[in-house]
């Protein structure tokens, strides 16, 4: 017992001496207060349900503590974690920000979080084909006229909160440009949903074949 004391002895008493000086020197700081913005995360997210009101993505936290930790604290972009393992059907859930969704370093105190409250709507996840209406731009060269168009698919798949799938009633091409057609043409466009909350089941784009008549 005595030889594992005594062995490397100096080296010992140096880091003890060292663990000792940092001790004071972070004793000694003084401290500061400070308000960072952190960002926000979710976890246990429930199966069949999606957010359909506004995600918020970050939060204001204010803190006390060591001058040292608080100065580093805007670089650790330490998360708010919110857990959703209590939301299990649809409905308006509010959220209470607390030390506990902010795990921030031994030292260190939570005064408030701005917003102290964050309150979402769940909404059931809904799935639904919907028509794609083409835009067109420029002209036709005179003496032509635009006949049959056909749309490859006709309907694009779309999914989200059940209230904004249900509010799209249409989704919108990229413009066909028609002064490049000077016959029978075709255009692969992009397809744009209006309703932000939703999202594509495929590759949002269509095939468009448009078939030019000559006037008489």
């Amino acid at each position: 017992m005595l030889r594992f004391v005594t062995q490397n002895f100096g080296w010992k008493l140096f880091a003890l001496a060292a663990s000792f000086f940092i001790w004071m020197n972070v004793e000694s700081e003084p401290d500061l207060t400070t308000i960072v913005s952190v960002p926000v995360e979710y976890s246990n997210f429930p199966r069949d349900l999606e957010i359909s009101s506004t995600i918020v993505d970050s939060v204001s936290l204010e803190a006390v503590g060591p001058a040292t930790q608080m100065r580093s604290l805007g670089e650790s972009k330490i998360p708010a974690v919110l857990d959703f393992s209590s939301v299990t059907e649809p409905g308006e859930r509010t959220f209470t920000l607390t030390a506990k969704e902010i795990r921030l370093p031994r030292g260190t105190q939570l005064l408030r979080t701005i917003p102290a409250q964050l309150r979402f709507f769940f909404e059931k996840t809904t799935t639904r084909p919907v028509p794609v209406e083409v835009v067109y731009s420029g002209t036709l060269a005179k003496g032509l006229k635009l006949g049959k168009v056909e749309i490859t698919p006709p309907d694009l798949t779309i999914t989200g909160p059940e209230s904004h799938v249900l509010a799209a009633r249409k989704l919108v091409s990229d413009p066909f440009d028609l002064s490049r057609v000077t016959g029978d043409g075709e255009q692969r466009l992009s397809v744009y949903a209006a309703e932000p909350q939703v999202r594509f089941t495929a590759a949002p784009q269509v095939t468009v074949k448009v078939q030019v008549l000559r006037s008489r």
